[in-house]
């Protein structure tokens, strides 16, 4: 028996939720009986279109085919370290993330998840190994079945929705007590390496830290957690969401990712050295960070939606400064120790995909490490009276990442292409709708 067959006997699992992650994180894939799983991933019989890289979050496609003409077949490849119960499926169901390949065995250069496989395959060359901790905010919603009303706090058990931005409210989380029990619940049976829990500044607005560990291991984390945050909501009457800014007057929802570098034999931290100072190293990832961060700010704020967050006073970056235990800035490097000594990339939002977003800050270090990139001195006071030197809307993000040679050719061309022809067609899309601000101030005034 293959390790597949073991653990489906194992566990007793009678169907399979093949998953494949898309551009936007979204979980695409196939849902198939256990055996036959089993013989599909055994000889290859998991396929889907190559299209499904290139699906909007619209359900089209970009005018201009950036993918084979035929849209031929893509074979899935299910990782065995990624299965996992599915605890929400009253059936016995399992899960499984797929790489994918074509016919001739080639990787799907421009998956997601290969595309961060590449990024950790240079630091693997070096002898290096990153070690992320992503920290996801998300808010929690009353359900709104019509797109046309603006989304509003929950009620909890009290009877009562959110007012007063109750940040780190230990009582605001226990209003939702059983929603975040059953989480928990949920979050271990997927070996979800969730660590500490908290309120945002927002109504209904929380933020979940991960333990810090491989790079792979936790963008698969991250992307699983955000279906299992949805389904309990489902179950619980209410909608969770990681929209980068989902209500006006309220902060915007990130997914910070601290990041550092060991010794892949040694397991030593390569940002600081016996004494506890700062390594050249360390300098130059940062100043590859602040150099490369605005071209591949496509990674991080990857929708319309996203420049909202981006603005000054809401905990937010609007620029790529650096400080030591600085939350204004957007690269803030906490008071840590030699071993624990890292910089906490604050560009991301919640609505990033979590694949891409670390392949992004990781290949941002990299080329500073390579180009000994000076990241300057880090600031004193606030990061917000310093320019707003981020792109400002879609648009902007798309023309910084078509300049941006390096960039492209580290996270690779084939991708770089598919993910604009994608984001240039949700900007299309975007455009044709009018919004009500404009029916409200234009209609009956110009």
């Amino acid at each position: 028996m293959n390790v597949f067959a073991d653990w489906i006997k194992a566990n007793g699992v009678s169907e399979v939720e093949c998953l494949v992650p898309d551009m936007a994180g979204i979980a695409r894939g196939k849902i198939v009986p256990a055996q036959k799983f089993v013989h599909a991933a055994q000889s290859r019989g998991l396929r889907m279109p190559e299209s499904i890289f290139v699906q909007t979050v619209t359900g089209e496609y970009p005018e201009e085919d950036v993918t084979g003409v035929a849209n031929g077949d893509i074979y899935l490849m299910p990782d065995a370290s990624t299965l996992r119960r599915v605890p929400w499926v009253e059936e016995r169901t399992a899960c499984v993330i797929n790489d994918c390949s074509y016919a001739d065995g080639r990787a799907v250069e421009i998956s997601p998840r290969h595309v961060l496989k590449r990024v950790l395959a240079l630091y693997e060359n070096a002898g290096w190994r990153p070690v992320v901790a992503p920290e996801l905010e998300f808010f929690l919603v009353s359900q709104n079945t019509d797109s046309d009303y603006p989304l509003v706090p929950p009620t909890g058990r009290s009877g009562r929705p959110e007012t007063g931005r109750p940040a780190y409210g230990v009582d605001a989380i226990n209003e939702f007590e059983g929603l975040f029990d059953q989480l928990y619940d949920f979050s271990e049976t997927l070996g979800l390496d969730v660590d500490t829990l908290s309120h945002e500044a927002g109504n209904g607005q929380m933020e979940v830290n991960f333990d810090h560990g491989n790079a792979l291991d936790l963008a698969d984390q991250v992307f699983l957690f955000k279906r299992t945050v949805r389904q309990v909501a489902l179950r619980m009457g209410l909608y969770a969401t990681f929209m980068a800014k989902p209500m006006q007057n309220e902060p915007g929802s990130a997914m910070h990712i601290h990041q550092n570098l060991v010794d892949s034999v040694s397991g030593r931290n390569l940002f600081a050295d016996e004494n506890g100072a700062d390594t050249e190293l360390f300098r130059w990832y940062i100043g590859g960070l602040r150099k490369y961060l605005p071209q591949a700010m496509l990674l991080f704020a990857p929708n319309v939606n996203s420049y909202r967050r981006l603005v000054p006073d809401y905990d937010a970056p609007i620029n790529v400064h650096w400080g030591r235990d600085n939350r204004t800035v957007g690269l803030r490097v906490p008071e840590s120790g030699q071993s624990s000594r890292r910089v906490e990339n604050r560009l991301a939002g919640a609505d990033a995909n979590p694949y891409l977003a670390i392949a992004g800050s990781l290949v941002c270090g990299w080329l500073g490490i390579q180009n000994k990139v000076d990241p300057g001195e880090p600031i004193n006071g606030s990061g917000y009276t310093r320019a707003h030197s981020l792109p400002r809307h879609l648009p902007d993000a798309l023309e910084k990442l078509k300049a941006a040679r390096q960039v492209r050719e580290a996270l690779g061309e084939d991708f770089c292409a598919a993910f604009m022809s994608v984001k240039e067609a949700e900007w299309d899309a975007y455009q044709r709708v009018v919004s009500s601000w404009e029916r409200e101030y234009l209609l009956l005034n110009v």
